[in-house]
């Protein structure tokens, strides 16, 4: 009984290793894919203005994985900005909230 146990734990381990390492080997593969589709939609109304438009301009030749990330710096970067502002403006509450996004679509 013992050694059966032993068995079954450690085909369970085993298949939770192969499931993880089969996610790992496709993630790579299936993110690229959606990322370029997803981000031209926002990046074809750039008439928004704004920071998160100079974002897409900004990242305008990276592909992949190199785009997502500096898009998600970029536009951390503006929202710290944007609530210096707030803070400096002593802006609080939901005002806050409000002014942030409003200041991420300005220029």
């Amino acid at each position: 009984m013992k050694y059966f146990l032993s068995a079954v734990m450690a085909a369970g381990w085993f298949c939770l290793a192969i499931a993880a390492f089969a996610q790992s080997t496709n993630t790579p593969q299936a993110t690229p894919s959606p990322a370029p589709a997803a981000t031209p939609a926002p990046a074809s109304s750039p008439s928004a203005g704004g920071k998160r438009a100079e974002c897409l301009a900004s990242v305008q030749g990276k592909k992949g994985q190199e785009r997502q990330d500096q898009l998600r710096i970029c536009l951390a970067q503006g929202r710290v900005d944007c609530l210096k502002q707030a803070i400096d403006q002593k802006v609080v509450g939901s005002q806050r909230k409000d002014f942030i996004k409003s200041c991420m679509r300005e220029q």
